[in-house]
């Protein structure tokens, strides 16, 4: 049992790497908390089912197309949209919280109900580790986590673009006085954010089906994630994903699985108590209150 608990904590902390990792990026780099990235998230695999189903795709491509479309979608939203409104947390909030609603709603107009909707596993194998028996998807799932996050560490040390991230989100005033345009910077990180998003959900999804429930749960999910760590900080997504990604499992093997979203509510008003910006959130905490 406790192989098991093991194993199947690091695959679900995976998962929650994988879905919240997206949404971290856009808002550490732009400030801005995108409330669309659950309707990005469905954007990704529906798109990839019709690709493969409607189009007749190979599978890799059109793991590739649906993400770099999704991404071109985030950005192009930040682009004719959120540009104007930047730096306005509440109208950010408002605009994005609407696009995803006004999305998931399309979707759902286009037909995306019932069980007909469900991308192919990547492999239907199962390998037994520990004793314990887990399918390829889950495995590769933590392997893509991993790989992601090897990615985007090399990405924001090593390159020109993620150099220019950095120097945008730890102070933006400095970086714009080097020559880094912050708003084309803002722009790709919303691109990149999104096309994240589509990532992960093509990784999940074979797991489950693709509904538009999915779009709002994922975003709870992220949202728990982020206030839990620290929205902002790399490091605090990986510590709160492994927090979440074994509680549930616990909680799911000695008490009940309705629990599991309990124990997130309970974690995140916590934090919220004694940390307000999170286990590891770079933010400045309000020293005096009017």
């Amino acid at each position: 049992m406790v192989s098991g608990m093991i194993v199947y904590g690091l695959i679900n902390s995976s998962m929650f790497i994988l879905m919240a990792i997206g949404f971290s990026l856009t808002f550490g780099i732009s400030g801005i908390a995108n409330f669309a990235y659950g309707a990005f998230y469905v954007a990704g695999a529906y798109a990839c089912w019709q690709m493969l189903y409607s189009l007749g795709l190979p599978y890799p491509l059109a793991v590739a197309v649906a993400v770099i479309a999704t991404g071109i979608l985030g950005a192009l939203f930040y682009r004719f949209v959120l540009f104007r409104v930047r730096g306005n947390a509440l109208s950010e909030v408002i605009v994005t919280f609407g696009l995803g609603i006004g999305m998931l709603e399309i979707f759902r107009s286009m037909g995306l109900t019932g069980h007909s909707f469900k991308l192919p596993k990547f492999s239907d194998e199962t390998l037994e580790i520990l004793g314990v028996y887990v399918d390829y998807q889950r495995l590769i799932i933590l392997g893509l986590a991993l790989a992601l996050l090897l990615c985007l560490w090399f990405f924001t040390h090593h390159t020109k673009l993620g150099l220019a991230f950095r120097g945008i989100a730890q102070d933006e005033h400095t970086a714009l006085s080097f020559g880094i345009d912050s708003e084309t910077t803002a722009m790709m990180s919303m691109g990149i954010g999104s096309a994240l998003a589509a990532f992960a959900a093509i990784a999940i999804m074979p797991l489950t089906l693709i509904k538009v429930e999915e779009g709002t749960h994922v975003l709870i999910l992220v949202l728990a994630v982020g206030i839990v760590g620290g929205i902002e900080s790399t490091l605090g997504i990986i510590v709160a994903s492994l927090i979440f990604g074994f509680s549930q499992i616990i909680v799911a093997t000695y008490l009940t699985p309705h629990y599991t979203m309990i124990v997130m509510l309970v974690a995140i008003i916590l934090i919220l108590a004694i940390m307000p910006s999170g286990l590891f959130g770079k933010f400045k905490e309000l020293e005096e209150r009017v």
